[in-house]
């Protein structure tokens, strides 16, 4: 039997295959944090996002902004790995092409994606700043100079519609 397959086999028998493989189970597992319902803090009521737990290699996410009680920005998005084994975080803004960006930085409680060849922003950022509270941030160069667009949250409770 070659070497690499006893490692496998040794690395299933000992419960996480990927473990020995120096690859983490999930690799959504640093970001799952970001589940859940988050309310943008000081915008009108229904703004916020909304983030599917991982599942299936991906994260699926939604955000939206209102004012005067309608829908002015929206954005779907997904976390997923891409083809080069990457975490990357794809976003679709309202009016604007879908663009990937790929996790430059993830620590406990944040990370940060970049696609350096986009207008604006080239780094998407989501961190935990304290309990139950967020910040995202886009920025990047904008006419020769650092632009950055902070979005503070709050962690709600996801309720569904009622009837």
């Amino acid at each position: 039997m070659h070497i690499s397959t006893v490692f496998v086999v040794v690395a299933l028998l000992a419960g996480n295959p990927w473990s020995a493989l120096g690859q983490s189970a999930d690799p959504l597992a640093p970001i799952a944090w970001l589940a859940g319902c988050w309310n943008a803090d000081g915008k009108d009521v229904g703004s916020g996002e909304y983030w599917l737990p991982p599942a299936g290699g991906t994260m699926f996410g939604v955000s939206r902004t209102i004012q005067n009680g309608r829908t002015v920005e929206h954005e779907f998005m997904q976390l997923r790995v891409n083809a080069d084994g990457r975490l990357a975080f794809i976003a679709a803004p309202s009016g604007h092409r879908e663009t990937a960006f790929v996790a430059s930085h993830t620590a406990d409680g944040a990370v940060t994606f970049e696609n350096l060849q986009h207008d604006f922003p080239q780094r998407v950022i989501y961190r935990l700043v304290a309990t139950g509270r967020m910040l995202a941030r886009i920025e990047g160069m904008q006419g020769g100079a650092l632009r950055g667009v902070e979005f503070p949250m709050t962690r709600i409770v996801c309720e569904a519609p009622r009837p």
